[in-house]
């Protein structure tokens, strides 16, 4: 994978700057990067840039992928990597603690954070204080706009280092960070920021039913990018019916192997439809083996693929070829749910039907029975049903891919969405992009949503 450079150049006292800029710029603060699992966000990077948004990018932490979607490649913002464990680069530590104490809400910053330390004495709030001071103390003068992704850990070193400088700021929650961080948390971040958007309604009514002023929340869907999802040249019709051993209907799944995608369910589901003919291909990281075992058990294992995960134009080809898109989301142990996966999107671009649950945002792209079918969550029977009537029925796979890709193309491209939040930045369509070298494409992995 290409190598990523700090900011800047050196400062004298070794520390990485930004480069000095003729207009504002927007310091957007993510977890990691580039991840292969937020691909949504990398496209809003760089359609902001296409807009005239001058973005740096700040990750708390460094990319333990094998390597990067092209994506990755096209966006010109520089990035820093901030210490991610503060042991690791004390001097910085010590040296951005002076420079912090001189700023004007330094004070308010840490009376935020001890409050917020009472409720949460954790590690991980004392690592997000330190990166907030090293954050706040590299930040050149035309830096004039915090922006967080995610709502959780990001938000909160956005939140102190916004109190120290003085900046406003801003934030995109998704899915995870939405339901799995405390009310408090979120009720104290919404006051203090300037706006919030998420990408479903779901989301955004639980936020704005938290937040002390609800219009500050706003729902902006990410889209999808039909640049990259054209339409397949010629789908192939399939007439499998699950009769014909030579012929099974292929159902596919892509997703990282976590609790919310719910594999797990979908095996289960599987092992009821034993007397018809087809096989599963899953692609996407994660550890397999119990999913693995229970497919085992349950005597299903030689009817299913597990390829791992995979360049995206091997995902593009695996979704011409299938019959059925299939996404048992769930809701976890932990409350972490899916938002509305883009998967589900990229898959009807390439006229596929799909299958999924009634969680979170999916049924704001899927209506059930017209553009999809929706079963309950954690429901292995429910779905074992369905499935069984989609492999026997060709004509409703039919119907329900076509009219699903149609309403995704009317509905669901980015451009809305990113026009939407160029104009919240203060960037507009004659604003000129900021003139920067363009990094040679690289060969990349997909990994699902």
């Amino acid at each position: 994978m290409t190598s990523l450079k700090p900011l800047g150049s050196g400062g004298g006292d070794g520390t990485a700057r930004l480069p000095a800029a003729s207009s504002a710029a927007v310091a957007f603060i993510l977890k990691g990067y580039p991840r292969l699992s937020e691909t949504f966000i990398a496209q809003e990077i760089l359609g902001l840039e296409r807009r005239g948004l001058d973005i740096r990018i700040v990750s708390l932490r460094h990319t333990t992928d094998p390597a990067h979607h092209p994506v990755h490649d096209e966006i010109a913002a520089p990035v820093r990597y901030l210490p991610e464990y503060l042991h690791d680069e004390p001097a910085r530590i010590l040296r951005n603690w002076r420079r912090a104490r001189r700023l004007p809400g330094y004070r308010a910053a840490r009376s935020a954070w001890l409050k917020d330390l009472r409720r949460d004495f954790t590690r991980n709030r004392i690592r997000r204080f330190g990166q907030a001071m090293v954050l706040a103390g590299e930040l050149d003068r035309d830096i004039r706009h915090l922006h967080a992704h995610f709502l959780h850990t990001p938000a909160s070193v956005v939140r102190y280092a916004a109190l120290m400088s003085g900046l406003p700021w801003t934030c995109s929650a998704h899915a995870k960070d939405i339901w799995t961080t405390p009310d408090w948390d979120i009720e104290e971040k919404l006051r203090e920021l300037d706006w919030l958007v998420t990408c479903t309604e779901a989301g955004r009514a639980h936020l704005a039913g938290l937040a002390p002023s609800p219009e500050k929340v706003r729902l902006v869907y990410h889209g999808l990018d039909f640049a990259r999802f054209p339409p397949p040249p010629e789908r192939r019709r399939s007439n499998a019916d699950g009769s014909e051993p030579a012929a099974p209907v292929t159902l596919l799944s892509v997703g990282r192997i976590v609790p919310k995608k719910g594999f797990a369910v979908l095996i289960a589901a599987l092992a009821r439809v034993p007397d018809l003919n087809w096989r599963w291909v899953h692609i996407g990281g994660g550890k397999a083996d119990a999913l693995k075992a229970q497919a085992a058990a349950l005597g299903i294992a030689d009817r299913i693929d597990w390829r791992g995960a995979q360049a995206q134009d091997a995902v593009l080809t695996a979704l011409r070829e299938a019959d059925l898109f299939v996404l048992p989301s769930r809701i976890a142990e932990d409350g972490d749910r899916d938002g509305l996966p883009n998967v589900l999107m990229e898959a009807q671009s390439q006229a596929l039907a799909c299958l999924s649950t009634t969680i979170s945002g999916v049924p704001e792209l899927i209506e059930d029975g017209v553009t999809g079918v929706l079963v309950p969550p954690d429901d292995p029977a429910a779905l074992a049903e369905v499935l069984a009537r989609l492999i026997t029925d060709p004509e409703l796979r039919a119907r329900l891919a076509a009219a699903g890709q149609e309403h995704l193309r009317a509905h669901f491209g980015q451009d809305a969405g990113l026009d939407r939040l160029a104009a919240m930045f203060g960037a507009t369509p004659d604003t000129p992009p900021a003139a920067k070298t363009r990094k040679a494409p690289a060969p990349a992995t997909a990994d699902g949503a």
